[in-house]
């Protein structure tokens, strides 16, 4: 039997996985998808808020600024992109101030280190394109920016490499009480485990009422965005926001850890994970955006996209053992800022177990750390090195980025190798520049086949079912899919 079993493995699931793995523990992450954050954690602003917006007194309010803090140094320990570039939330008008000074109030009942008010000649200052509309702003330092997939990534991979068990393409599809725990089905078998934490975003709701009753409703909310060339990264240098309305932070503007220049979301209510991008919400989008910052040049889009969150009734997050299920923790309703959350949301789990006296002592023999190859980063005499070690380091494979051979065979060879070109995308970035892997996209694919095996006609771009080749057309094998 396992002591835990974690369901779902988008930021929060792998950063439960992450804070159990220093524990003696019997841990498995069960995940329906072929990867990990391959959900919500994949699509959304790539921000870890400083904590103002929550209201005093609530979780998020409290988890926010803990999260943030411990996200920084994961991310340094565990070599994740971060840049902490701080925020703006702007009052375009004078009558948007007031609620400055409210969020201000909410930051300081908040404990966000450093936060302060802005004049609108200050705040012009500091980000000489925003609107000349611009009456004041909200400036919070502890805000950044960061690679959410690789975030999670990162802390999947040390779980991983501390003996924590990941089972991909594993969706539970039902849940029972036995003695001592809980018995997970899943079309792979069957788990016991005498704990289960629920952090399967969008389906915690199914996911919990297979163990308690309804005591929660998610309304999965779709933000659509645009990513925009690196030649436009630069048109602003700290994240932009908008004064928030009832459906969120609004429409935000901010560079990207890559180098490039990030819009969006809406806020649209959508039945289940339809991540479909539209013309009257990307129009929505970039009409709002321009209230901020004018000169944005939208035709310098490489991609569109768009992200689903979890939205929950209780306006709160979801956390803790459900009522008449004990052993069996929520972490639900994981909407913003549910990434900055992530690390501090994990160590409510360790509170529960230690609570019951289940939480052994920490591991002395942890393996901690990570550091990941970025060839194009390094200086010449370490290129020239690595290339005399590994010649596959010298090839690159993705013009636009400037990725290798090796670091693409890297993203095939790690603690959880990557199955999919976009499993490989968001390993190293092989396929994410201008012109969005259409040059790199069909070596990725023949060095996936060659490195895992797999025939080309089954090579993935991402999820289950999305097989980029249909058919051998030059062999006599004709297509046969009509």
């Amino acid at each position: 039997m396992l002591d835990v079993a974690i369901i779902g493995c988008g930021v929060v699931g792998a950063a439960a996985a992450y804070e159990l793995s220093h524990y003696p523990l019997h841990v498995a992450v069960l995940e329906a998808e072929n990867d990990v954050a391959d959900g919500t954690t994949k699509a959304n602003s790539a921000i870890l808020h400083a904590g103002y917006d929550p209201e005093p007194g609530t979780q998020m309010a409290r988890l926010n600024v803990q999260g943030v803090a411990l996200a920084k140094e994961i991310c340094a320990r565990l070599d994740v992109p971060y840049r902490q570039c701080g925020s703006l939330v702007l009052a375009l008008s004078q009558a948007e101030l007031p609620h400055l000074q409210k969020l201000y109030a909410n930051g300081v009942a908040n404990g966000v280190p450093g936060i302060r008010l802005l004049t609108a000649e200050e705040t012009l200052a500091m980000e000489p394109q925003l609107a000349p509309t611009v009456a004041g702003a909200l400036f919070a330092p502890s805000a950044a920016i960061v690679s959410p997939w690789e975030f999670a990534l990162a802390m999947a991979e040390v779980a991983v490499r501390n003996r924590v068990e990941l089972y991909r393409s594993t969706p539970v599809t039902n849940i029972e009480k036995i003695d001592g725990g809980w018995q997970l089905t899943t079309p792979n078998g069957s788990f016991a485990a005498r704990y289960v934490v629920n952090a399967a975003g969008l389906n915690a709701q199914a996911i919990h009422e297979m163990a308690a009753p309804h005591t929660f409703t998610l309304e999965p909310t779709r933000g659509e965005y645009y990513l925009l060339d690196k030649s436009e990264g630069n048109r602003v240098n700290h994240v932009i926001f908008q004064c928030p309305n009832e459906n969120g932070k609004g429409v935000l503007v901010t560079p990207t850890v890559h180098g490039n220049l990030l819009v969006g979301p809406n806020a649209q209510p959508v039945a289940g994970d339809d991540t479909a991008c539209t013309a009257d919400g990307l129009a929505f989008v970039a009409a709002a955006a321009r209230r901020s910052v004018p000169g944005i040049r939208f035709g310098e889009s490489i991609r569109n996209f768009a992200g689903v969150r979890a939205n929950v009734d209780t306006g709160d997050f979801v956390i803790g053992e459900a009522d008449g299920a004990p052993g069996f923790i929520d972490l639900a309703g994981m909407k913003s800022p549910g990434l900055s959350s992530a690390p501090a949301v994990a160590k409510e789990v360790t509170k529960i177990l230690a609570a019951h006296s289940d939480l052994p002592e920490p591991k002395t023999d942890y393996k901690d750390g990570r550091t990941r190859v970025r060839f194009k980063e390094l200086p010449p005499e370490q290129k020239a090195e690595l290339i005399a070690k590994n010649p596959a380091y010298g090839r690159v494979i993705c013009r636009c980025e400037t990725i290798t051979e090796g670091e693409i065979l890297d993203a095939l060879q790690s603690e959880i190798p990557a199955v999919s070109i976009d499993g490989v995308k968001r390993r190293c970035n092989a396929g994410m520049g201008r012109c969005q892997g259409g040059f790199c996209g069909p070596r990725v694919l023949e060095l996936i086949s060659k490195t895992l095996g797999i025939d080309p006609l089954d090579v993935l771009q991402d999820k289950a079912g999305t097989n980029v080749l249909l058919c051998e057309t030059k062999t006599g094998r004709g297509c046969n899919h009509g």
